[in-house]
């Protein structure tokens, strides 16, 4: 790796840090309809408003051994965790997509969908207005890609209306209707291809793990399938169509 190379992979690593800070801000706030942008970032026991050099990616959290610099009540983990996955998450799209204006879309379409992921892991709601923006970023690939625009169509029907049809069918109980619009909007930016290899990975995944909780943990039959359809997503983002090419392969053999 040259050092261009170096540097430019240093400044996305950075950046995805910093947008992850922003992340954790969303993950708390949007569900208990808090101001995102105006509300100053404070201790969730003691009140006390962080200084800039509190808010620090990874940084500070290290810097603070992870707990309150007024009160000493221990900063969750999730925060450090949060931001050094999607600096590592941004690292991967840019290096397996290339420096292009796509890049930037995925990462900020990746960001969201870890948004969603844990808030619907904690609430099993999804927030519309993340919904809203990943619609934004799907035209902005539409618009892009218009040459290539009948997949995107496609996919934004293609899972979407089967669940639809089983959340009327059990009326609404076998699906949320978060999903059915989150599948909608992900499938007009992937394409119909890559939704419909995100939605069988995260029924696999899905069913897998949540048997396991169940039988570990003890955890009831109510499935938060979010966090499951994002992993999906990321995956068939950043590898579906060498698995889609791969498993085609193998039926031509077979």
């Amino acid at each position: 790796m040259n050092p261009i190379t170096f540097v430019l992979f240093l400044f996305v690593f950075l950046y995805g840090i910093v947008i992850g800070s922003f992340l954790n801000v969303l993950i708390y706030r949007l569900p208990n309809g808090e101001d995102i942008v105006l509300k100053r970032s404070h201790c969730m026991k003691c009140g006390y408003i962080l200084k800039w050099y509190d808010l620090i990616p990874i940084i500070s959290f290290l810097f603070l051994k992870g707990k309150c610099r007024n009160c000493n009540d221990k900063i969750s983990l999730q925060y450090p965790m949060i931001e050094l996955l999607n600096g590592i998450f941004y690292l991967l799209i840019f290096y397996i997509k290339g420096f292009h204006i796509t890049s930037i879309i995925y990462c900020l379409f990746v960001s969201t969908l870890i948004v969603i992921s844990i808030i619907d892991w904690n609430t099993f709601e999804i927030p519309i207005g993340l919904n809203y923006f990943i619609f934004i970023l799907s035209i902005i690939i539409f618009v892009i890609n218009i040459e290539n625009w009948i997949p995107h169509v496609i996919g934004f029907f293609a899972i979407s209306g089967f669940l639809f049809i089983i959340y009327l069918c059990s009326k609404g109980r076998a699906i949320g209707g978060g999903d059915i619009k989150l599948m909608a909007v992900c499938g007009f930016l992937l394409g119909f291809k890559l939704i419909i290899l995100s939605f069988i990975l995260g029924c696999i995944f899905g069913s897998v793990i949540h048997l396991i909780r169940m039988r570990i943990s003890n955890q009831d039959n109510r499935l938060a399938f979010g966090p499951y359809l994002c992993f999906g997503m990321f995956l068939a983002l950043l590898f579906g169509n060498q698995l889609i090419s791969w498993y085609w392969n193998l039926l031509m053999i077979s």
